[in-house]
């Protein structure tokens, strides 16, 4: 029997070394390196991945113009954000790959998903749970469901790939979901479940099957310390699709994003609502979350921002006070604070507010995580309302971004943004004056005010 042997790969981005290395020389990160071993000789049993076609017919090359470019067939999931994310729909023979944080309702929103589809044969395979806990799970979330007194789902627990795949065989699903992929192991390679060759392995796996056979496969997959799914980089090469759901536990809203789509757009957006009964899809977050009464009170800005191609209005809220100790503190929630500081740096130097005493606080009501560079102005106009104590004046929208001279410089997709905060019955819009162009006042019931700075902006704001 040949002997086995061992090497070393990176968990960041798949790189194998014989030897131990300190830094990956590949994506540059440190202690990245973990031993595998090596088999030299593969068991005969090796065929038994494979499934429908063989998947060592032989190819030849064809003309580009030969392919068929027609648009992919989708299944329609029943879930408008779900649909939106995936770019339309859930496309045959696609590898789909969620992942989020421990409990944040990856498994609510696949259970949830499976009971709205009775039309369709789905084999839920499970490598976490057992059946009396999909079964509950499945119960508490019908309230919310339809259709689910017919459902044609099929519950699997099992964690052997060859045994997943033999069932798959028999079964013939139309959408095959794995929840998770870290606990599915294969008897080619001798390492535990959840190792980096595991993991690897079974995804090129699972990969061949749905393109072979044209099913859509959902894996499910856990995430690490650092916030990106774990296991080796090129488990998210490898697949389709990688879609991200996030947001705070403590918060309702949850946030689905999609980080990587062969079938569609990136920059889209699915919001949830967590409720006991499972996740409610939020159609206009903008109601939601304008829907406390602020008035007369300082610090709170509403911006319009735009996620995707889906445009709402967000609540800017900021706090600043004399710092109590020797170093003032800078803290932003759900907006990046490297850009606040930047921000704070224009209103000392072009605007001439001192605010190097002070402690700043920033927060994007709601537990969203907004990088749209149009909510610079609400920011600032947030942070000096709370440091002069001056409200500002209810019914006012704004967006633009602040250049480092203090300009107010023009923002994309600008009808969007005043079209939200008009139906939502706000009266004026601050929007930065090259935007002006080519804006039909006429057709809008809310009043436009252009500003070219941002001591302009001040000006109008607290006068």
């Amino acid at each position: 029997m040949a002997k086995d042997k061992s090497a070393y790969v990176c968990t960041n981005c798949g790189y194998d070394s014989p030897k131990w290395l300190g830094k990956c020389p590949s994506c540059g990160q440190w202690n990245t390196f973990q031993e595998v071993v090596i088999h030299k000789e593969l068991p005969a049993k090796s065929a038994s991945v494979t499934i429908g076609h063989d998947a060592m017919r032989s190819q030849r090359p064809m003309r580009l113009l030969d392919i068929d470019a027609s648009a992919e067939p989708r299944i329609d999931m029943h879930d408008e954000e779900l649909n939106r994310v995936l770019g339309g729909g859930l496309v045959k023979g696609s590898l789909v790959l969620i992942g989020g944080e421990p409990g944040i309702g990856k498994s609510t929103l696949v259970m949830q998903t499976v009971l709205q589809m009775p039309e369709k044969c789905i084999l839920y395979v499970s490598g976490e749970e057992s059946e009396r806990q999909l079964k509950l799970r499945a119960d508490r979330l019908k309230s919310s469901a339809s259709g689910q007194s017919d459902n044609d789902c099929l519950i699997l627990c099992e964690t052997s790939l060859e045994q997943i795949l033999k069932h798959i065989k028999e079964v013939e699903p139309e959408i095959v979901i794995i929840d998770s992929i870290q606990t599915i192991y294969t008897e080619l390679v001798d390492s535990s479940p959840g190792s980096i060759t595991q993991v690897r392995e079974c995804a090129a796996a699972i990969l061949r099957f749905a393109k072979e056979s044209h099913t859509a496969v959902i894996l499910i997959g856990h995430i690490n310390k650092e916030g990106t799914i774990a296991g080796p980089k090129i488990l998210e090469h490898i697949v389709d699709t990688v879609l991200q759901f996030e947001g705070d536990q403590h918060y309702m809203y949850r946030i689905l994003r999609s980080n990587k789509n062969r079938f569609g757009s990136t920059d889209e957006l699915g919001i949830y609502e967590m409720r006991q009964d499972g996740l409610r899809q939020v159609s206009n977050p903008s109601e939601l979350l304008l829907s406390q009464d602020h008035e007369g009170m300082s610090g709170i800005a509403i911006a319009g921002a735009i996620e995707g191609i889906r445009p709402f209005l967000i609540e800017v809220q900021a706090l600043v006070s004399s710092a109590v100790y020797g170093y003032p503190q800078r803290s932003a929630t759900g907006y990046d604070l490297r850009r606040m500081n930047m921000l704070l740096a224009v209103l000392e130097k072009r605007v001439g507010f001192k605010l190097a005493q002070k402690d700043v606080f920033l927060n994007i009501a709601g537990g969203f995580r907004v990088s749209d560079t149009a909510i610079d102005l609400p920011v600032i106009s947030a942070i000096l309302s709370s440091n002069m104590d001056a409200a500002i004046e209810s019914g006012v929208c704004m967006a633009g971004e602040v250049g480092l001279s203090g300009e107010i410089r023009p923002v994309s997709r600008i009808l969007q943004r005043i079209s939200e905060a008009q139906k939502l019955g706000f009266k004026r819009f601050l929007l930065p004056k090259n935007n002006m162009q080519g804006i039909d006042i006429s057709k809008l019931n809310i009043e436009l005010v252009p500003v070219r700075k941002v001591e302009e902006a001040f000006r109008f704001l607290f006068g």
